[in-house]
């Protein structure tokens, strides 16, 4: 049995993360953790979730055992739990995004310590589409123009998703474009004729949408376009529950999903 907390608990990932883990034979709810002033501390996470009394109350910090943590936060909640997690000995599953390129590195430092997992998303499907997308480029070349449009609920604090700027890294990784340089956000003005080198990526939220992205590749006189659409939260919750028993028995080191599928 794998003894799996949660961080960002009461969100709407954490919420069914809990629920997900609660239901599963092959896993042990062990914690529920969110950010201290929340409405929920001290609460049954059961009851807050919506599947029932677990016995296990909302708390601000990790007290009890564990094999591993899934983490679905904030960028600042996530590297003060991983700092913790080193210490205990404790596997980590990143789901939160919005970490910048010097939390980045921090978590890196971190995995030489216990095993650790990075991912903007966990479905199978969208960690298909990064590899498809990037063949996809490479093969087309430079004659398609590529843009990447994500749609997420209005609810959503980061732009654009972390899966998008996934996407736009992959098809840099493999054309030789450079994501600094040539990926752009949005466009607005007289920006003139499109060059050829660039990637452009365009956030839209709206209601409650969980999560749809697209990468467009259109060159003169056709089309192709490659789309995800996530229907329900719990393809990322389960891909996340998969991923942490998985994660909790590997050595030290930071893992892609790549290394799960």
């Amino acid at each position: 049995m794998i003894k799996i907390a949660v961080n960002g608990a009461c969100g709407r990932m954490g919420t069914r993360i809990c629920a997900l883990i609660f239901e599963d034979k092959e896993s042990d709810l062990t914690a529920a953790i969110d950010r201290p002033g929340h409405v929920h501390i001290g609460k049954d996470i059961g009851l807050v979730a919506g599947f029932g009394e677990s016995g296990i109350k909302v708390a601000t910090s990790l007290e009890t055992s564990a094999d591993v943590l899934i983490d679905f936060s904030s960028p600042e909640s996530t590297i003060n739990i991983a700092e913790w997690c080193a210490k205990k000995n404790v596997a980590l599953v990143i789901g939160t995004t919005g970490l910048t390129p010097q939390q980045l590195q921090k978590l890196q430092e971190i995995s030489k310590k216990i095993p650790c997992l990075i991912s903007p998303n966990m479905s199978v499907g969208v960690n298909v589409m990064f590899t498809v997308a990037a063949q996809m480029a490479k093969m087309l070349g430079k004659d398609f123009d590529i843009e990447i449009i994500e749609t997420h609920h209005r609810f959503k604090k980061d732009s654009p998703s972390g899966t998008a700027l996934r996407l736009a890294e992959k098809i840099c990784d493999a054309t030789g474009l450079n994501k600094e340089k040539n990926v752009i956000y949005g466009r607005q003005g007289i920006i003139g004729e499109r060059p050829s080198n660039q990637i452009g990526i365009h956030a839209v939220r709206s209601g409650d949408v969980i999560g749809d992205h697209t990468v467009v590749f259109g060159a003169l006189g056709e089309r192709l376009e490659i789309t995800h659409k996530a229907h329900t939260r719990d393809t990322f919750a389960r891909g996340a529950v998969h991923t942490a028993k998985i994660i909790a028995k590997k050595q030290p080191g930071m893992y892609t999903m790549a290394d799960v599928l």
